[in-house]
Order: C-alpha cells, then sequence, then structure tokens
C-alpha cells in the first residue's frame, strides 16, 4: 500500500486509486469532523484538478467571488476581534505614557485600511495568515514574560 502512495504524484489521486482497489472502504462515505462534506467534496473543492475546467457563465463567476470574498472577509473580520481582544493585556504605557493597548489597536487598524482594496486572494490570504501569527506570538510573549515575572515575585518573597 505504501509503494502505491509513493508512485501517485497527489494526495487525491493516492486515495482515489486506494478507494478503487477497495483497500481503503471505510473513506467512501464517512464525513470530516462530522460535518456535510465527504472526503470526496473537499477533495473536489480545495485540489486544483489538472484536467481543463469547464467554462462558468458570469452568474456563476460572479457567485463563486462573492463567495470567497465573504469568507475572506470574515477571516479578516475575525482576526481584527482577535486582535482587539488580544490587546486587552497590554496595560503598560510606552516611552511616550500611552497605553501599548492603544497603540496596537492603532496599528492593526492601520494594516486593515492599508489592505482594504487588496483584490488578489493569495496577498490576503498571506496578510490574514500573518496577522493570527502576529496575535499568536505576542500573546506567546506576553504569557512567557508574566511567567517570568511571577516567578520572580516568588522567588523575591521567599527571600528572608
Amino acid at each position: 500500500m505504501i509503494y502505491k502512495l509513493q508512485n501517485c504524484r497527489t494526495i487525491g489521486a493516492a486515495v482515489r486509486r486506494l478507494r478503487a482497489t477497495e483497500s481503503l472502504p471505510h473513506l467512501r462515505d464517512r464525513s470530516l469532523h462530522n460535518g456535510p462534506d465527504t472526503i470526496d467534496e473537499l477533495f473536489d473543492r480545495h485540489l486544483v484538478k489538472s484536467e481543463t475546467k469547464k467554462q462558468l457563465d458570469d452568474d456563476e463567476n460572479e457567485f463563486l467571488t462573492r463567495q470567497r470574498l465573504t469568507s475572506t472577509r470574515r477571516e479578516a473580520l475575525s482576526l481584527y476581534r482577535d486582535i482587539i481582544r488580544a490587546t486587552r493585556f497590554f496595560v503598560w504605557p510606552d516611552s511616550r505614557g500611552v497605553l501599548w493597548r492603544d497603540v496596537l489597536r492603532e496599528n492593526a487598524r492601520k494594516e486593515f485600511e492599508d489592505a482594504r482594496f487588496e483584490k488578489d486572494p493569495e496577498i490576503v490570504t498571506r496578510l490574514l495568515i500573518g496577522g493570527r501569527e502576529a496575535v499568536q506570538s505576542a500573546l506567546d510573549k506576553l504569557v512567557e514574560k508574566q511567567k517570568q515575572q511571577i516567578e520572580k515575585e516568588r522567588n523575591e518573597s521567599h527571600r528572608p
């Protein structure tokens, strides 16, 4: 079975080949995460097909474009809300006396406004991924510093 997987060029082709030989019959009707998508639908939606795509009429094209934009907008709003929530923990002032919370929120707003009219889906995806990673990194660093501060306070309180 592993030999068959190594000879296939894509994951989708490998699964289709294994399904055809009945090596993985349980993949046929299994739903992912108890959601409405089967594996076939997932592959059809997310894998680029090598054969030429059929020409879509204008209505179908517009529908697909709106669907992609809606999901991208939803992800962008979710990221923005996460940034606002995460900045609540940055309550100390910077060198100018302005709270870091306000500085971070202002910078996030500026970044979102700068990218507001970006049309290229690849660039939008990169921005969203970069934003998620930045938020996670900032929160991880904050947690680490707070742990260090708590440890420092514990060590000072235990000293006579």
